[in-house]
């Protein structure tokens, strides 16, 4: 038989393989013995309840973070980018329908431009230090910075000009509306939709069903039980303590987080569908409406020196005005409004058709040649039966369903991160007591043999 030999000038020892044999061999007969058995199951008992708990409190963890990003980080976001778009688009619009009134100007016109330009600046200051992580958006937020005053330049050399009586003012309004169009607005879209997928990204993290942790408290449930009846079998005693107690607490936990998951998933359900939906919708609506206005605007500027105000007017107005089950028309998105937002929405559908019928009776006139009579028709200082008047009064009212739909997002979403935070806690808690029970329930059949 190999035995240690010591060297004693190096002070080690070598351990010979028959020792490593003889030491396992004994391992596994003290696990062969009822006492050895008591101590395996109870460590994989343990483990598996460990298990268990440690997943769901991270999978969990995991939602209600993403939740509390939907309510405080992606949804505000996205909206930011919306109104940021909305203000672009306004400001174009506004700029032209002052550029009309000319020395008629009222002070609200300019005043909602100056608004207008400071709300897109304020908003782009603000995403670009909340998004640091997110390329998508930076690139646009950036670009959008250094063409706000470009844009803001040429659009007071064109009232200098006008000022002045100059033509060369309308090819300046002209060149700023173009900026707008074809550079800032779209932008701003790729903005909206960068900050839309981190919305609809963080919803579906917030709403992923907790599976893993799900099908571990069932296995360890299962385990549990099982163990129990094997102890009933060799010792006919009808309960074990610990063991229950350990039983109970992984059946509340279980059950705590299918019921948390499917409550929590069935609150960001609503909210999108009774909230970010229809606000997208709701958001659509106003954007188009808005550029559609300031091609009204810009075509009266041109005096019929082109056409392509005319044809944006079109391409942007008809799918607004196509039938309600059509995605993309006004009819849609009042309809998809919830009852918060029914009234404001029907007031605005109904602003919007008076717009389009003053809007064509406007141009009626241009296109017989009486430009002064289009010009009233459509633009006038202090005017209330003119096409702008209804886009105002339209907007409005968009602006009040819209934010009838952000509470009513707000109020769905609202506390569902916390109410997760809650079940982490508790199934930590309740996975020590699981971890505790078995414990005390093997230990107490280990003093049995003693």
């Amino acid at each position: 038989m190999a035995t240690p030999v010591v060297t004693e000038s190096q002070g080690t020892v070598a351990t010979v393989p028959g020792a490593r044999r003889g030491a396992s061999a004994r391992l596994r007969q003290a696990a062969s013995t009822p006492p050895g058995r008591l101590r395996v199951a109870g460590a994989a008992l343990a483990a598996l309840v460990v298990l268990f708990g440690a997943v769901a409190v991270e999978q969990v963890s995991t939602r209600a973070t993403a939740a509390g990003r939907v309510v405080s980080g992606s949804e505000p976001l996205s909206q930011d980018a919306a109104e940021i778009y909305r203000s672009l688009a306004d400001a174009d619009t506004t700029a032209a329908a002052g550029f009309l009134l000319a020395a008629d100007e009222p002070a609200a016109v300019r005043q909602r431009y100056e608004d207008d330009l400071a709300t897109a600046s304020r908003l782009l200051s603000e995403a670009a230090a909340r998004t640091g992580s997110s390329p998508g958006a930076q690139r646009p937020i950036t670009e959008l910075n250094r063409q706000l005053p470009r844009y803001a330049g040429l659009v007071e050399t064109a009232r200098a000009d006008n000022r002045q009586g100059l033509p060369l003012g309308g090819a300046y309004l002209r060149y700023a509306s173009a900026l707008m169009q074809d550079t800032m607005l779209p932008l701003a879209q790729s903005l909206v939709d960068a900050e839309s997928g981190r919305l609809d990204a963080d919803h579906g993290d917030a709403s992923s069903f907790p599976v893993a942790a799900l099908l571990l408290g069932l296995v360890a449930l299962g385990a549990l039980v099982r163990y129990q009846v094997v102890l009933f079998r060799r010792t006919n005693r009808v309960f074990n303590t610990g063991l229950l107690t350990a039983t109970s607490a992984v059946l509340v936990a279980v059950v705590w987080l299918a019921t948390a998951s499917a409550s929590a998933g069935a609150a960001l359900a609503t909210s999108r569908r009774d909230g970010s939906q229809p606000l997208r919708e709701l958001d659509h609506v106003r954007i188009a409406a808005l550029q559609a206005h300031a091609a009204e605007n810009l075509n009266l500027v041109a005096r019929g020196s082109t056409d392509t105000y005319t044809k944006r007017w079109s391409a942007l107005v008809d799918p607004l005005n196509a039938p309600a089950a059509q995605a993309g028309s006004f009819g849609h998105a009042v309809a998809a409004g919830r009852p918060d937002a029914e009234r404001p929405a029907a007031e605005a559908e109904r602003a919007f058709a008076d717009w389009l019928s003053r809007h064509r009776a406007a141009a009626d006139k241009d296109s017989a040649g009486d430009y002064d009579a289009a010009l009233r028709g459509t633009l006038s200082a202090g005017g209330n039966d003119t096409a702008d008047a209804a886009f105002t009064t339209m907007d409005r009212k968009l602006a009040e369903a819209a934010t009838a739909e952000q509470h009513d997002f707000e109020a769905a979403a609202g506390g569902v991160d916390g109410f997760l935070e809650v079940y982490a806690a508790a199934a930590a808690v309740l996975t020590a007591l699981a971890v505790g029970g078995v414990l005390r329930g093997i230990g107490r059949r280990l003093a049995e043999y003693r």
